[in-house]
């Protein structure tokens, strides 16, 4: 017997938001796999005894757990050779990959090779939530997602320009997700035309965001791209046409006020602390082109039902 194992999810460590000129910083708190003891009472299995008349099954080893031969959320648990059937959580599956079966883990369902195991039990939705768990995109914003747990919903947002990807389930960059409107893609700005920025690098140009002072936008081969500066600077537009740096809100006119009453030394203290920024640094003129980070919302364990 081993313990059980949850996989956990992607998420972010840490979410931002700028709300009427101050930076708020809600902290995510990492989802942890939980484990359970196969000694114990599992507290997320809904038990249905396999003796009932209605179906049955032969335990091909005194202990151990066995895929249903249809159902990918269900099971059986034998028990010195007595089978009782067991269903995962609504959005979960059995994962049936242990070929000793001696492992008893209930995963979400894009995790488990169902296989010829092809029936669910019906879903169970809550609001943001198409089943009782799992990672569900959100029904408007292609940035946003919801982790769902036991049907209750926690929001998990993408970084600036990233857009989350339903078939990846990671953030990348809004331009590569088919389910982002135009609207949605580095907010409707568009690259000039080839040629109309003196400035360029080949095809490579930054442009200042026209309302926030933190974030920009990069055009690549014609594709716009919102970026944001580390916290604590702001976005300024360089001496050359298409060129830019992330400065510190005092060296950038009408940005110095950006961060309002925040403390910024505690907070750069605190994010090199939490190993966000390994040293505090002035932005790099000649920095290399930013690229996406593939950040992932949520990433939890996947319980058995109850």
């Amino acid at each position: 017997m081993v313990d059980l194992y949850f996989p956990a999810i992607l998420q972010p460590t840490w979410l931002e938001r700028i709300q009427l000129g101050h930076l708020v910083k809600d902290f995510a708190t990492p989802i942890e796999p939980r484990r359970t003891s196969p000694n114990s009472t599992c507290n997320f299995c809904l038990i249905i005894s396999g003796t009932n008349g209605q179906e049955s099954f032969k335990c091909p080893d005194d202990f151990g757990f066995y895929p249903h031969h249809i159902s990918c959320d269900k099971y059986w648990k034998c028990d010195n050779s007595v089978a009782e059937l067991k269903t995962c959580g609504n959005g979960l599956a059995f994962d049936a990959s242990d070929n000793k079966f001696l492992t008893e883990n209930c995963d979400y369902l894009h995790n488990v090779d169902c296989g010829e195991r092809t029936q669910l039990e019906p879903p169970i939705g809550t609001p943001h939530c198409a089943r009782l768990y799992g990672i569900f995109p959100d029904e408007k914003k292609c940035d946003v997602f919801w982790n769902c747990w036991n049907g209750e919903a926690s929001r998990y947002q993408c970084s600036p320009g990233l857009a989350y990807d339903r078939e990846a389930r990671v953030c990348m960059w809004a331009d590569q997700v088919p389910e982002c409107r135009n609207e949605e893609v580095a907010g409707g700005f568009t690259c000039p035309a080839a040629g109309e920025v003196s400035g360029a690098s080949g095809s490579f140009s930054r442009h200042a965001h026209p309302e926030d002072c933190r974030k920009y936008y990069i055009c690549l081969e014609g594709i716009a791209r919102e970026y944001g500066c580390p916290i604590g600077t702001v976005f300024k537009i360089g001496d050359a046409d298409g060129s830019g740096a992330c400065e510190d809100p005092e060296d950038v006119p009408g940005c110095e006020d950006y961060y309002g009453d925040l403390d910024l030394k505690s907070i750069r203290k605190s994010e090199l602390l939490a190993g966000i920024q390994s040293e505090p640094r002035k932005p790099n003129q000649a920095a290399l082109k930013p690229r996406p980070t593939t950040v992932g919302g949520p990433t939890r364990p996947s319980p058995i039902q109850e």
